[in-house]
């Protein structure tokens, strides 16, 4: 299948999913370009940006695996090349 470039967008509204969310990373950082997370201190929450090089099925899955954790939220968007 063919990779495509994406980025998975995350709001961590619950602190205790992020050792999970770490987790889910690490399993799958081989696919891994970057990632660059803000805290919004004021908010009390976490925002991530996840880029990534891997086939739909990849993306698609780790993105509902991290969008099954409690109190997170995720969405993708994938290129065309």
């Amino acid at each position: 299948m063919e990779n495509r470039v994406s980025i998975i967008s995350v709001i961590v509204e619950n602190p205790d999913s992020t050792e999970k969310l770490n987790k889910l990373l690490h399993d799958y950082s081989k696919f891994i370009i970057g990632r660059m997370g803000i805290p919004y201190r004021e908010k009390n929450i976490n925002i991530i940006s996840i880029a990534l090089d891997a086939s739909i099925d990849v993306i698609n899955t780790l993105a509902g695996k991290i969008g099954m954790l409690d109190g997170v939220s995720s969405k993708s968007i994938c290129s065309g090349v």
